[in-house]
């Protein structure tokens, strides 16, 4: 007896979620395919529809996985990069490699990605391939070489290398906190309304008891999902936000953002480099990692 023929979901609504997904909203993920807006929202309904299932929550400005949509993902993501690395491999010149990195997006728009011309330069045969997300990626599973993890250093399976420290000091727009002649600089500090980034809720709290501060009230404080949308709300004027270097060092060299307050205090996490153990790195995945850890030491 013939099994039924189950139907394979439409690709481009594929695709379409999948980007969603990765980046956290419709308007990203359009960027990132070349399409508008409303074709993703469009292409993930109409999978939503061959699924009888809700793949996405709006949260915001953004969309959030549900539970059945975080487990089609994990299913499809490995088959969809092998797709992806497949296809690549067909089409590559020959003579070129390829090493793919992943990262967490906020690192690789405001650190790596204006520097990466410098690599491309000096190695014009290799090819680098970022896998942009704040998941935690397999990297044996996706076949990905290299990946800059944040944290305290320790991850099961992976060889991880220092990279860079993270480090937090309160930024606003020029201007912001207007202080008194002979004031005390902190005294802006208790009269601002404050950004809170979702992901570390208690930062503000942190970081005023490192310096032996009194934690400032967060009474009418504004809160967003992610540490880019805290800034970008500060850059507005709309307040203080806890920054964080090097993330945060873009804006200070631009002047949209200032350091009202000195210099930065360590956070106790750092990027690290991460490979898996045991597994020795291709000629071109060893080349990066020296560029970046001499990048980064440069910093």
């Amino acid at each position: 007896m013939v099994e039924p023929r189950i139907p394979l979901p439409p690709f481009a609504a594929l695709r379409a979620f999948h980007a969603a997904a990765l980046h956290g909203r419709f308007r990203d993920a359009a960027e990132s395919l070349g399409v508008t807006e409303s074709a993703i929202s469009h292409q993930v309904r109409r999978l939503e529809e061959f699924l009888r299932i809700a793949l996405f929550e709006r949260a915001g400005a953004g969309v959030r996985l549900t539970a059945a949509g975080r487990r089609y993902l994990e299913q499809i993501d490995p088959a969809l990069r092998q797709i992806q690395a497949a296809t690549e491999a067909v089409l590559r010149p020959e003579g070129r490699g390829v090493v793919r990195l992943t990262l967490p997006p906020s690192l690789a728009a405001a650190w790596l990605i204006p520097k990466l011309g410098g690599f491309e330069r000096e190695h014009p045969d290799i090819d680098v391939q970022l896998v942009t997300t704040t998941r935690v990626v397999d990297l044996r599973r996706d076949q990905v070489d290299l990946a800059i993890r944040h944290g305290k250093g320790a991850w099961p399976g992976l060889e991880a290398t220092f990279l860079l420290e993270e480090a937090a000091l309160p930024v606003c727009a020029p201007g912001y906190t207007a202080v008194a002649v002979g004031e005390d600089p902190l005294a802006g500090l208790y009269r601002s309304r404050l950004i809170v980034n979702a992901r570390f809720p208690d930062e503000w709290e942190e970081w005023a008891r490192a310096r032996g501060l009194r934690p400032p009230s967060l009474a009418g404080a504004v809160t967003m999902d992610a540490m880019e949308q805290a800034l970008q709300v500060a850059e507005s004027g709309h307040g203080l936000a806890l920054g964080r270097r090097p993330l945060v060092d873009d804006r200070l060299a631009r002047g949209t953002l200032v350091a009202p307050f000195g210099a930065a205090d360590p956070t106790g996490a750092a990027y690290y480099l991460c490979r898996p153990s045991g597994d020795p790195p291709s000629v071109q995945a060893r080349r990066l990692e020296r560029w970046l850890t001499g990048f980064a030491a440069d910093r």
